[in-house]
């Protein structure tokens, strides 16, 4: 049986520091990464048999919990008819038409195969439809990876301490204007579109202040630009019709991913349909995908979305809460000051004395004590997300006897590095 680290020295050999994506490398807490073997409701196994209660739960992308047996045997069914076909199913139908029903805005969906890609192609309908080029972001919103988008991200990249990227040209940035979250910006006729996520959740966890999305709505109708909605985080997950049903604000354009996956590759961006008759074959912005509208990946976010009903949602705001209940008590007893901010089924995690509301005041949470921290729950069997500046996952596999199973290991791990 291979160990952890002979299978991340091996792969540093073949793969870019040894992942696939830079946050799991473990830079920014230090040690060697977990090789997860399988995964099961609440919980991950390492390859060394070492069981964990898992927040991170794929950064979003599990909501029912690892394996979920309907999501499983659907995806076994759809398998068996064959994995890609390079031409349309009923599947993809079916699952466009639940995310219109769920999301008014959305009239109509493009399946793509991520979340960068669904940003990516938002942002191109968005400058096709307006005929304008100039992009709006937040600092501490992150996108997916794409060149215009990377300026400033949350996530990994804050984690790693890096401003933008390498490979990104000054002229692929030039039209992006990067504003403090929280603040609407006053905009011009220059501008095609303004894209934030309704809940920061890339940054640790920053709600919306009271009038933020509202007076982004306004700004953007005052001068002809679009509203983008990034929902891959927040989609599906914190409401039934995600973010912009919590608040009642309506975007011109939506990006999707991860939830509407069930833990397959998927993406997806909707809205208005003289928006999206933007794009080809009906308008002039190119788009597409071989693997678009995957029938495996459908099969499960059609079994996902299928479990997802009033009561789930109330099934998830109590357990979130739960969580944070325990990491707030742990904290208290230890003396130590943290916040552990709750937006409906989110969970975030500050270390210091300040709950912030923008990029800047995130970046001031005490990256070496969340290390300790990490490792702390790490050695007693809970796993968090390897970065300061992620939020915590809880599910509909957290049940009471993982929240006391959960509750032990904090308590215990906050106590030893106090």
């Amino acid at each position: 049986m291979a160990t952890n680290e002979e299978l991340f020295a091996r792969a540093q050999r073949v793969i870019p520091g040894g992942v696939n994506s830079p946050v799991r490398a473990f830079r920014a807490v230090g040690g060697t990464p977990y090789f997860v073997a399988r995964a099961e409701g609440a919980h991950v196994w390492d390859v060394e048999g070492r069981r964990y209660v898992d927040l991170v739960q794929s950064y979003g992308a599990i909501i029912a919990g690892h394996a979920h047996p309907a999501i499983v045997e659907a995806v076994q069914r759809a398998a068996v008819d064959g994995t890609s076909y390079g031409a349309p199913t009923e599947r993809e139908v079916l699952l466009a038409e639940e995310i219109c029903a769920r999301v008014p805005s959305c009239q109509m969906v493009r399946l793509v195969s991520s979340g960068t890609e669904a940003t990516m192609s938002a942002i191109r309908v968005a400058r096709g439809f307006t005929g304008r080029d100039v992009v709006v972001k937040f600092a501490g919103n992150y996108h997916g990876h794409g060149d215009l988008l990377l300026a400033e991200g949350g996530s990994g990249m804050a984690s790693l301490g890096l401003p933008g990227s390498a490979g990104v040209t000054r002229a692929a940035v030039a039209d992006t204007v990067v504003a403090p979250y929280n603040t609407v910006p006053e905009l011009d006729e220059r501008v095609a579109c303004v894209i934030v996520e309704p809940i920061a959740a890339n940054m640790g966890l920053v709600p919306p202040d009271p009038g933020f999305l509202a007076g982004l709505r306004a700004e953007c109708d005052r001068v002809g630009a679009l509203l983008i909605f990034d929902e891959v985080i927040t989609g599906f997950r914190v409401a039934r019709g995600g973010a912009q049903e919590l608040y009642g604000v309506a975007p011109d354009l939506t990006t999707m991913g991860k939830v509407i996956g069930g833990g397959l590759n998927i993406g997806a961006y909707g809205g208005r349909a003289d928006v999206m008759g933007a794009v080809a074959p009906l308008g002039p912005v190119y788009q597409a995908g071989t693997l678009s509208g995957n029938p495996l990946a459908t099969a499960a976010g059609l079994a996902v979305l299928e479990l997802l009903d009033a009561a789930a949602y109330e099934t998830l705001r109590d357990r979130a809460e739960a969580v944070a209940g325990i990491f707030r008590r742990a904290f208290a007893d230890a003396g130590v000051t943290a916040h552990v901010p709750v937006a409906s089924t989110l969970v975030g995690l500050y270390l210091g004395d300040r709950l912030p509301s923008d990029y800047d005041g995130a970046r001031a949470t005490d990256e070496a004590a969340y290390a300790r921290l990490f490792h702390a729950l790490l050695d007693r069997g809970v796993a968090i997300a390897p970065g300061a500046y992620e939020v915590l996952f809880p599910g509909l596999a957290h049940d009471d006897d993982v929240l006391a199973e959960l509750e032990a290991a904090v308590t215990e791990a906050v106590a030893a590095v106090a």
